[in-house]
């Protein structure tokens, strides 16, 4: 960005001292002074805050997906975005052998409140259990359902299943 010390507390109303103590990791601003900084930057608050990451795109190469499910209880699934700080959604890979159920030991815990998950049927059929009420699913189904709430997925059928999910964390609008 190029500016000095004193022309950044110019332009963002932001002492040079107090901009000299965040630099140096010796205090941390408050919402409003980063805002300040950011604005003097010109950037947008987010940007600011992402400045120490190395990049704006990561790729998750497919060997290094992390995986879950124990062997032998017909669930597996990979986790297929990287774990970022502060990220808010995570897609994942599942796959439901016949008679297999989700929600067994080693499956991921119930979601925060305020989750919402997106799951999309591609191969297979599957029944969704979301708070005592049953949806069957078949391949190319959609659905959309608040995942705080007691959830499974069931395969009634003679083929494995597969489900693609999306789970955002803290979006549910009331």
């Amino acid at each position: 960005m190029g500016f000095s010390l004193r022309e950044l507390a110019l332009r963002c109303g932001v002492s040079a001292p107090m901009l000299s103590q965040v630099e140096r990791g010796e205090t941390s601003p408050t919402l409003q002074v980063a805002a300040r900084i950011a604005q003097g930057l010109e950037l947008r608050l987010s940007q600011l805050l992402r400045l120490d990451e190395g990049g704006s795109v990561t790729v998750v190469r497919a060997q290094e997906r992390r995986a879950g499910g124990k062997p032998g209880d017909g669930h597996r699934f990979e986790i297929l975005t990287p774990p970022l700080p502060g990220q808010r959604a995570e897609l994942s890979l599942h796959t439901l052998e016949p008679g297999a159920v989700t929600g067994g030991a080693g499956d991921p815990p119930l979601h925060e409140p305020g989750s919402r998950e997106t799951t999309l049927v591609s191969r297979g059929t599957v029944t969704l259990v979301c708070d005592g009420r049953r949806y069957e699913l078949a391949a190319g189904d959609c659905v959309t359902f608040d995942a705080d709430l007691p959830h499974r997925f069931e395969n009634p059928g003679p083929q494995p299943a597969e489900l693609c999910a999306v789970l955002a964390a803290g979006l549910r609008r009331s």
